[in-house]
């Protein structure tokens, strides 16, 4: 099968399968969606929707948020994975969103990088669904399903993922397809045992003719 119609397959499904796609992260504005996403680093969404509460009842805008310290940041988040790393990361965040953005979550990816615990995939999710741009961002879920389908072929680094991705995809769904993997990595192509007969994906996806095909020869 063709990477192109391998993709125009795979979009068809997901239009169909699940046309609503959002991030299951809860927030009410930017500034909150920029703080889970970065405590959702190696950590799943519903322990941060558990810890984000009280936290955004303690420091519910920017400005109080760069005001706390570090210490006490912990000790909203000390559940969650690497809270030391990431007391300190939002602390830097907040400063330098007040200082040097008039507490206003920027729009462009570059700019959003250069807050602290703000690498490419966070920015990506920032843009896309705080600002609906057509900005792809590759997590764990992203790289391993997209290759697994055959959408992604040798990509080796989540940069590598992410532009052969936005190459197929039509712009208007970049933003959409990026939950689309996500959510179908997350509840369906599991990491160590993918539910393939479960899966509406099954007909047109690599892995899934690979173990066919293995299967069939061990029989």
């Amino acid at each position: 099968m063709r990477k192109e119609e391998r993709f125009k397959h795979v979009i068809e499904y997901f239009l169909e399968a699940m046309p609503v796609a959002e991030t299951e992260l809860h927030h009410r504005n930017p500034y909150e969606l920029l703080v889970s996403v970065i405590l959702s680093a190696q950590c799943t969404d519903k322990r941060v929707n558990q810890l984000t509460p009280p936290l955004f009842a303690t420091y519910p805008t920017t400005e109080q948020l760069a005001k706390a310290s570090i210490e006490e940041i912990f000790e909203y988040i000390k559940s969650c994975s690497y809270p030391n790393n990431k007391a300190k990361h939002l602390s830097g965040m907040a400063k330098m969103l007040v200082a040097d953005f008039g507490s206003e979550v920027p729009a462009d990816i570059k700019e959003l990088q250069k807050l602290p615990g703000v690498g490419r995939k966070t920015a990506n999710v920032i843009a896309s669904v705080i600002y609906n741009q057509p900005a792809m961002a590759v997590d764990t879920h992203v790289f391993r399903v997209a290759a697994r389908i055959g959408l992604t072929h040798k990509a080796k680094t989540p940069l590598e993922t992410e532009k052969q991705l936005v190459k197929h995809i039509p712009e208007e769904l970049i933003a959409r397809a990026h939950h689309w993997l996500i959510l179908h990595g997350r509840y369906v192509c599991l990491a160590r045992k993918p539910m393939c007969a479960k899966c509406g994906l099954s007909g047109f996806c690599k892995f899934f003719e690979k173990e066919a095909k293995k299967n069939g020869k061990n029989n």
